[in-house]
């Protein structure tokens, strides 16, 4: 019984994780790395809220937050034609 309660707060733990590290990758993304970190904060929030995270609003906003990435990344490349940023200006 009390293995059952450790494995569920456990599950729930990871689900709200997930959710809180879409989250902050989707945030961190739209400053860098957005080709990786823009897919990979659309899958964790996907997984937390399949998962039935209890932060469902965090991995809504992971989830938005991931989508923007890739309009960023693509805006860029319309831009300048290339999918790194530019420094040199």
């Amino acid at each position: 019984m009390e293995l059952t309660a450790i494995r569920r707060r456990t599950r729930n733990r990871d689900r709200d994780g997930m959710a809180v590290a879409a989250f902050v990758l989707g945030l961190v993304g739209l400053l860098v790395m957005n080709v990786v970190l823009g897919p990979i904060a659309i899958i964790l929030s996907s997984l937390s809220l399949l998962y039935g995270t209890e932060r469902r609003g965090r991995a809504l906003l992971g989830l938005a937050l991931g989508v923007a990435d890739l309009a960023v990344l693509a805006g860029l490349m319309m831009a300048d034609h290339t999918v790194s940023w530019g420094l040199n200006g």
